[in-house]
């Protein structure tokens, strides 16, 4: 740790408190006592902030710069830890900055390409879009096609990292001096936000998600994905076909088209859950910025420099929870929870389903445009904790993309009915997975992993015998690292013990018909 970062750390706090961002005036009341003395501290050097909690949040940031705006979108991710204030005026960040000079977009280009880049890169123009991590420049090829170029800022790796240094210094101090800080893990979560801005730093992942996602969604004719250039692509260069459509987020163009808000509404909502539920893949920026209205009622995304995951336990727990709520079938929804293992299992289920109805019923009777999927599941997040279910980063993420998504949709039209759109998607996944067809693909991947297994077989009792020997011979020492392993191992056998029983289960229907023909 350097002095410099001392230094970082203690320009982003003045910054902060300037803004009354830290410890804000609004939360005094239920701070303990050391926290209430530090507000009031911070407050000395603050300015008369106007506004909530979550805009004077966001305006700090804006002003601390790329690496702050990265901070607090990734913040705004975890509405498990934000009280609804804050998580409102952080989604209001503007991730703008003033561009840099095309001779300066060039010359990346010639770091990049070499001496290729005069003619891969002739027709280049100004930018048309400036960001806090790269800007976007128009290409016009000689036959005409024309692209969009994105180059990152000169020097913001370098400024990244050493604001990350910064943050991890604060997140460890903080973590010291106030135990109650730990449970949010505030040394994770920056390292965390390292990883994903490493990530985001070599556009060759966004145009590799670019790539993924145009093939996950191939066969929704009512969304567009650009082509992706390979050729004119690089660490620090994303070449793309460009994009010609209304920004969602420019409404008098919107209106001046005559798009067909409805319709595009339900493309908007549909895209993502299908995206999501049925390839675990799903874009996780999905402001109106990103998106575009391409004619009447096709929809084009850009920007996918973010991409959400979830595996397909997190799929099942996804589907069968809106399915749930579509029936009202509560005592399902709270089953779920406790075979996915997210609730311990010395909670009751006939009291967690007594929870959730208390989340559900209210949403009945209420007309589609006031009821909200995105509330509802921050409202179940709110309900699992007093039951100790610890959320999954990934269905976080997803929340947050869902109110993205359920904020475009009603802007486009107010009556937007998300439960409407939502239904089809989740009753085919449901019958799809979890009908006979579902039960077939589980026995077959089954199958798959136990030959996997038993080519591995030689090698594993080869290595467990070493094991024996050198135990025999030095003694056994378990660690707490050991222990770990062996409970995975356990959870694995129990696994393959359910497993084993769903192609006994298949073996016996399957000679019971043979029998019968």
């Amino acid at each position: 740790m350097g002095l410099a970062t001392v230094f970082r750390l203690a320009r982003a706090g003045l910054v902060l408190a300037r803004h009354d961002a830290i410890l804000p005036r609004e939360y005094q009341a239920i701070l303990p006592l050391p926290a209430r003395l530090l507000g009031r501290l911070a407050r000395l050097f603050s300015q008369k902030g106007e506004g909530g909690p979550g805009e004077r949040l966001a305006r700090a940031l804006e002003q601390l710069g790329p690496s702050y705006v990265k901070f607090g979108q990734f913040l705004a991710s975890r509405g498990d830890i934000l009280t609804p204030e804050i998580a409102a005026g952080l989604a209001g960040l503007r991730d703008k900055m003033p561009p840099f000079s095309i001779a300066e977009a060039r010359a990346a280009l010639a770091e990049a390409f070499g001496e290729d880049s005069t003619a891969l890169f002739a027709g280049l123009a100004p930018p048309v879009a400036a960001a806090s991590v790269a800007q976007v420049h128009p290409l016009v090829l000689q036959d005409g096609t024309k692209l969009a170029v994105k180059i990152l800022r000169p020097g913001i790796e370098v400024q990244i990292s050493n604001d990350i240094e910064a943050m991890a210094l604060g997140a460890r101090l903080a973590e010291r001096f106030f135990p109650s800080s730990r449970r949010l893990e505030p040394v994770e979560f920056v390292r965390t936000l390292s990883r994903s801005l490493s990530l985001e730093m070599d556009l060759r992942m966004e145009a590799a998600g670019a790539s993924e996602l145009a093939e996950v969604l191939h066969e929704q004719d009512q969304v567009a994905i650009p082509e992706v250039d390979w050729s004119r692509t690089r660490l620090r260069v994303f070449t793309m076909h460009w994009m010609d459509g209304v920004p969602l987020s420019d409404e008098a163009a919107l209106d001046a088209t005559k798009i067909d808000r409805v319709a595009l509404g339900k493309t908007v909502t549909g895209s993502f859950l299908q995206s999501a539920l049925d390839h675990g893949v799903f874009h996780a920026d999905m402001h109106e910025g990103n998106l575009f209205a391409l004619g009447k009622r096709r929809l084009g995304l850009v920007d996918f420099g973010i991409l959400g995951r979830i595996g397909p336990a997190e799929r099942r727990y996804l589907a069968e929870i809106l399915y749930g709520f579509l029936r009202r079938d509560y005592r399902r929804v709270a089953e779920v929870h406790f075979e996915a293992g997210y609730v311990p299992g010395r909670y009751g289920v006939d009291d967690f389903a007594q929870a959730l109805r208390a989340v559900g019923e209210p949403i009945f009777g209420k007309t589609a445009k006031n009821v909200s999927m995105s509330h509802l599941l921050l409202q179940l997040f709110d309900v699992t904790a007093q039951f100790d279910m610890h959320l999954r980063p990934e269905l976080v993420l997803l929340q947050k993309t869902m109110v993205q998504v359920e904020g475009v949709a009603r802007m486009l039209d107010p009556d937007h009915d998300l439960w409407g759109t939502a239904a089809p998607v989740v009753e085919n996944w449901i019958r799809r997975e979890l009908g006979v067809e579902g039960k077939v693909n589980d026995a077959y991947d089954t199958l798959r992993e136990l030959h996997r297994v038993l080519v591995d077989l030689p090698a594993a009792i080869e290595s467990g015998t070493q094991i024996i020997t050198d135990a025999r011979k030095n003694g056994l020492k378990l660690s707490e690292e050991s222990l770990a392993h062996m409970a995975n191992a356990q959870a694995h056998r129990n696994r393959w013990t359910r497993r084993a029983l769903v192609v006994l289960a298949l073996a016996t229907v399957g000679i019971a018909v043979k029998m019968w023909i």
